[in-house]
């Protein structure tokens, strides 16, 4: 899962209840001192949330951009019911078009900008299925793909993450927990998040419906490739990842950024969560890509 650096929210930001077409989902908003250039919508992965980002709120605001991070269905704070059947991608694309709406009746097209879509990991199947849902026009100017692959995830983590899924039938959320940290408790001590970064993990773990953390494990083990389809979106793409990934081998998002057409950063020191790990070079890097598409 991803581990933000700090969960204290910068003077920038808040958080809000973001009101959609599909129900209400729970929100970062960073808003920046002076005119909005630009607006981000960004979608986090499978154990995520919009923590996930709390890094990149102050870097991106101060540049002029609005930055929306979003908990999906199921995710943390925005909740949802124990029915596996709500949380099937396709529902999960429906969300983010909701919310890219949402998002863009918050102002006028010259109060907010271009908007630009981000998902991470998991996130990026949900956001590359909205898109591929959407019709014509868009709503989007851009489309980011950080640290998710065109397919399902690699075999060493697809064993881990059908562990979990066998364990998700049989013991409760806080169960796992344990069991987690029991795993965890050889780790190197120098590598372990702060207190309160730590109990955040904890209740952001337990706060999770169990029937969206299923069915997000299912498709990360079986998705197929759907990045030809992705590539015929008339989008701008940038494929961003740290140098070394877990879920998805890197060279894999190399080659689908290639197939894609799509700009592609590969952010130095960074794991499978750049936005948390190597948060000022993924700014810069968004910025850099995003500046240059046209409004």
């Amino acid at each position: 899962m991803s581990t933000p650096p700090f969960v204290a929210l910068p003077s920038c930001a808040r958080a809000l209840r973001l009101s959609t077409a599909r129900g209400d989902f729970a929100a970062l908003e960073a808003l920046p001192d002076g005119p909005v250039r630009a607006t981000a919508l960004l979608v986090p992965g499978f154990t995520g949330s919009k923590e996930d980002f709390i890094a990149l709120l102050a870097p991106l605001s101060a540049a002029g951009l609005r930055v929306v991070a979003v908990d999906q269905r199921g995710q943390y704070e925005s909740g949802g019911p124990a029915d596996e059947a709500v949380y099937a991608l396709p529902e999960l694309g429906l969300d983010v078009r909701a919310l890219s709406e949402a998002v863009a009746g918050r102002g006028t097209a010259a109060d907010r900008g271009p908007l630009h879509l981000l998902g991470h990991s998991f996130g990026g199947y949900v956001v590359r299925e909205s898109v591929l849902a959407a019709d014509a026009p868009l709503p989007w100017s851009s489309l980011t793909l950080m640290s998710t692959g065109p397919a399902a995830i690699d075999p060493a983590e697809a064993v881990r993450t059908k562990m979990l899924l066998d364990a998700l039938t049989v013991m409760d959320l806080e169960a796992i927990w344990q069991v987690m940290q029991e795993m965890d408790a050889g780790s190197d001590p120098t590598g372990l998040p702060s207190p309160e970064v730590a109990d955040f993990l904890h209740h952001r773990w337990v706060s999770n419906v169990p029937q969206s953390l299923s069915a997000m494990a299912r498709r990360l083990i079986g998705e197929s490739d759907r990045v030809a389809e992705l590539a015929a979106a008339p989008l701008p793409k940038l494929v961003l990842s740290g140098d070394r990934d877990y879920a998805w081998p890197v060279p894999w998002q190399s080659e689908m950024a290639e197939r894609l057409g799509a700009r592609r950063v590969v952010v130095s020191g960074a794991g499978h969560s750049p936005n948390a790990e190597r948060p000022l070079e993924t700014a810069r890097a968004l910025l850099d890509f995003w500046t240059s598409v046209p409004s």
